[in-house]
């Protein structure tokens, strides 16, 4: 395993830096395309709302918009799959299903779509979680001209390393700052919040910061509208959750 890459990852600062390391990685073991998602907002039976699950690709925007933004993904079988197991599963397992006749009219629908855009051979990684709200994935595409045969015997010689680098890219995805589809927060609304979660007062802040409690309201209300929640300890709790209070080397 490479030392140097894995301390590249957790040295990476943004998600940006820490997705174009995976991929050029990835792309090594012959996985040219991938697709991460994580929530910290599971629903019962759902992920939640989309614009609070963080996306990373570097498939096609074709790819995304169809498959992400029009919401294939919610029929796509190793999504399902992922949903409900943790741990890796190959590709195979679509292919024996489909060979059975277990496949839905809308997962054949997407396995359709799929093999359309050369999305065919591939491993799915669902990872391990403490909270049941929480859920990541990711799914390794094998790059073109490579079959599930293919896929199985780099799986069988790398596999353990490939999925110990995945683990530990989605650690990394804890711990940095995101707001998945909606605007971050601005530099006013994040100290607001971080003095709640400090049990201030508005007359505290209002205080501290030399402005009017007026003014620390409309900022606590801005923050809950830009993270769509109710209440501002729903927002204190969501924008920890996100990493975007109590961050070091706030910009």
């Amino acid at each position: 395993m490479s030392l140097e890459y894995l301390s590249a990852l957790i040295a990476a600062r943004s998600l940006e830096e820490l997705w174009a390391l995976h991929t050029r990685k990835m792309a090594d073991f012959g996985f040219d395309r991938l697709i991460y998602g994580f929530t910290r907002f599971r629903a019962a039976n759902s992920f939640g709302d989309r614009d609070d699950v963080i996306v990373l690709s570097n498939h096609s925007p074709e790819y995304v918009r169809n498959f992400v933004d029009k919401g294939l993904y919610k029929n796509a079988p190793m999504v399902r799959w992922a949903a409900k197991h943790v741990g890796t599963s190959s590709w195979r397992q679509v292919s024996e299903r489909l060979a059975r006749g277990e496949l839905t009219p809308e997962e054949l629908d997407v396995l359709k779509f799929n093999r359309g855009m050369g999305v065919i051979a591939g491993y799915t990684i669902s990872f391990s979680e403490v909270s049941v709200r929480a859920k990541g994935a990711i799914g390794l595409t094998a790059r073109p001209g490579l079959s599930q045969d293919d896929v199985e015997r780099i799986w069988a010689r790398h596999g353990d390393v490939i999925q110990l680098m995945n683990d530990v890219m989605h650690l990394k995805v804890h711990n940095l700052p995101y707001a998945a589809q909606r605007p971050p927060l601005t530099p006013r609304q994040r100290e607001v919040l971080e003095w709640v979660g400090d049990g201030k007062t508005t007359l505290d802040i209002a205080t501290i910061l030399g402005v009017t409690q007026a003014t620390v309201e409309k900022h606590l209300r801005l923050a809950r509208e830009a993270l769509d929640v109710e209440t501002t300890a729903q927002a204190v709790l969501k924008a920890w959750f996100q990493n975007q209070i109590f961050r070091a080397n706030t910009p």
